[in-house]
């Protein structure tokens, strides 16, 4: 079991660590982060904490797919105490215009992704278009909820725009990881209780996206 001295290291960083969504997706019109944009941000403050970061990838079958499982380890540099974190992400049986190296490349560096996001404590789903936002956005008074309803129609265009980009993005996630529509139901179900994509709000939908890979390989294993 790691101890005391590497949890306050991790901690340190995590207090500090500041990622910027350096990538942007123009078909959707949104911002991201990616690996690299993480490993950028976290490699000074590891240094200065005195931790160096291990990343390592297996393939797994499971099922009968095939998934890539990232495995991020910090070390303490004087102890030798390591705390890991792992991800799982799902091969594409085939991507358009990627051979298939490249199409386990840019599953190793999804799943890199997530695990950093685990290790380090980044949580994808704090922006605006999340649950937790949209709670926050409703909480407050009357006066606020009518402006809202009060919105011109532009502004509802542009509700429709969001929804029309996330439906976009899940679409997009389902053929990178090749999930088939009875799994994105199954998960709908899992996380929402609803029993169709259809029927999700755009947070929701968000939701979705980030978790369908990880919701998917639970269920297989």
């Amino acid at each position: 079991m790691a101890g005391k001295a590497i949890y306050a290291a991790l901690m340190a960083v995590q207090s500090e660590l500041k990622a910027p969504k350096g990538q942007e997706n123009t078909f959707g019109k949104y911002r991201y982060r990616s690996a690299e944009d993480i490993l950028e941000a976290v490699k000074p403050l590891l240094k200065a904490n005195g931790l160096y970061l291990r990343i390592s990838d297996t393939v797994e079958l499971i099922g009968d797919r095939y998934y890539v499982k990232a495995t991020v380890t910090a070390v303490d540099i004087a102890t030798g105490e390591a705390e890991s974190a792992t991800a799982y992400a799902r091969e594409q049986s085939e991507k358009k215009g990627m051979d298939a190296a490249q199409v386990t490349g840019a599953t190793s560096s999804y799943a890199r992704k997530y695990a950093l996001n685990a290790l380090f404590g980044i949580d994808d789903t704090k922006d605006a278009d999340t649950d937790e936002y949209a709670r926050s956005g409703q909480s407050g008074t009357n006066q606020g909820r009518s402006k809202t309803q009060a919105q011109p129609p532009a502004q509802k265009a542009s509700k429709q725009d969001e929804m029309r980009a996330a439906r976009q993005e899940l679409s997009a996630e389902m053929k990178r990881i090749g999930a088939t529509k009875e799994e994105v139901v199954s998960v709908c179900i899992k996380l929402f209780g609803k029993s169709s994509s259809a029927n999700l709000s755009v947070a929701e939908m968000k939701k979705l996206t980030a978790n369908l890979a990880a919701e998917i390989m639970a269920g297989a294993a």
